[in-house]
């Protein structure tokens, strides 16, 4: 097992200006709308992750030529029904999102394919995908667990009105992409509002694809003639969440990050943060696609927070750090309706209660989150703390190990690259100067 050690509490803070990585969301579905518009797309500023890597030899293997030119990928798509059969079966690796948006994108085509991925993801529920393409016809065929490997036969399928029965923006993302195969308009409604970039992007490619005004109800009008665009990705609020939390739970920090994606469904972490007291200054950008902005963070005490179902949504990857901050602040922490978390890359609220046990944080678990004692010092009962194989729990780690003054250490740093793979770098490089911020 790898291990790395970690900085401990930089006395003079962190400072300095990052420019993130594309964000991961919208990484994958550019190759994906790209293989199947006609004509070639342009992604600028990718994000070359293992995760967004798997989707890009995915579409490879379906038959997409896709190159890369400087610092450009391009996608030369081959429309709606130019996917081939692939040789075998499609590996997903740890990528969740690959593989649930593909089983949409996959079920109206007109050959069988098969995926699977690591062990991580084997253990990963997919029928909250498989079950509502059925009702549009899709034949998919999971393990009796309802997990990978799932064996998908391609088929001509109907437009549906489907009812969501959990939040989640990659069951709705496979659905709409299946939608687009249909042979007649479907509705999509969910429960609550979740993360919208396969709708801004089919919209701009020239799909229909219509949200109602409650925010819920989703239309889309099917056999589009997709066309290929110029994608820039923006900076990945994910990724950007780290050092938000670490600009304002490390003293004397003042860190400055550019051209971060602020998708209101995406900006819930920013909105925890300046709930509890944080001192972020938001400084929208011009932009033609996903709205974005400069984001300055210098450090400040914090206040506990009560986060319920209805927050959950917009925050369900940032969750671990939301544990982060809340051990940090000053009273009790809450955070239920979020029992999403036990089906990611590990179980997150267990990893979560148990890396903080071994700083020393008092944390109940429950079945569906947390309860949290802010403790101003911690006294370290573990140096020795694990990612669990888990990318975000490993990043989350190397932040909160910048609160401790022992210097402590982490198994499997490798995780991170499943969605940031210069993390340490960019970390290091904040450790490592002292300059003034400007948004100039």
């Amino acid at each position: 097992m790898t291990k790395r050690e970690l900085s401990a509490l930089p006395k003079l803070g962190l400072h300095g200006t990052l420019l993130l990585p594309g964000d991961k969301s919208i990484s994958h579905r550019a190759l994906l709308i790209g293989a199947i518009s006609n004509g070639e797309t342009v992604i600028k500023h990718f994000l070359h992750s293992n995760d967004c890597l798997n989707t890009l030899q995915a579409i490879r293997a379906l038959g997409i030529d896709v190159a890369q030119h400087g610092a450009d990928i391009i996608v030369h798509g081959k429309g709606l029904h130019g996917l081939k059969q692939p040789a075998g079966p499609l590996d997903m690796g740890n990528s969740g999102t690959t593989t649930r948006l593909i089983m949409g994108l996959l079920a109206g085509q007109n050959f069988q394919s098969e995926l699977n991925g690591d062990s991580s993801l084997q253990k990963r529920p997919m029928r909250r995908v498989s079950d509502p393409l059925t009702t549009m016809g899709a034949d998919i065929q999971t393990t009796a667990a309802g997990t990978l490997p799932v064996k998908i036969v391609g088929r001509s399928l109907h437009g549906a009105d489907i009812k969501l029965q959990i939040a989640s923006a990659q069951v709705k993302s496979a659905l709409i992409l299946a939608a687009l195969l249909a042979d007649g308009p479907s509705t999509i409604i969910e429960k609550i509002p979740t993360r919208d970039h396969t709708e801004r992007m089919l919209r701009k490619f020239g799909a229909n694809v219509q949200t109602a005004s409650d925010k819920l109800t989703i239309t889309v009008e099917p056999q589009p003639d997709l066309k290929g665009q110029t994608i820039t990705v923006p900076g990945d609020m994910s990724s950007a969440a780290f050092f938000l939390v670490a600009g304002t739970i490390i003293p004397n920090s003042d860190i400055t990050l550019r051209n971060v994606n602020i998708n209101k469904t995406r900006t819930g972490i920013l909105d925890a943060l300046l709930k509890m007291g944080a001192d972020i200054q938001v400084h929208e950008l011009a932009s033609q696609g996903e709205p974005v902005a400069n984001l300055r963070v210098k450090s400040a005490p914090l206040s506990p927070i009560k986060l319920g179902e209805e927050d959950i949504p917009a925050i369900i990857d940032e969750l671990p750090l939301i544990a982060l901050l809340a051990a940090c602040a000053h009273g009790q922490s809450t955070i239920t309706g979020a029992q999403e978390l036990r089906f990611k890359e590990t179980d997150r609220i267990a990893t979560v209660t148990q890396e903080l046990h071994k700083l020393g944080v008092p944390v109940k678990e429950l079945p569906d989150g947390m309860i949290i004692e802010g403790q101003p010092v911690w006294r370290i009962n573990d140096p020795i703390l694990d990612s669990h194989g888990d990318h975000r729990i490993g990043m989350m780690m190397a932040i909160a190990a910048l609160r401790s003054t022992t210097r402590l250490s982490l198994n499997e740093p490798e995780a991170v690259s499943v969605s940031y793979p210069a993390f340490f770098a960019d970390l290091n490089s904040l450790l490592n100067q002292k300059r003034e911020c400007d948004l100039t």
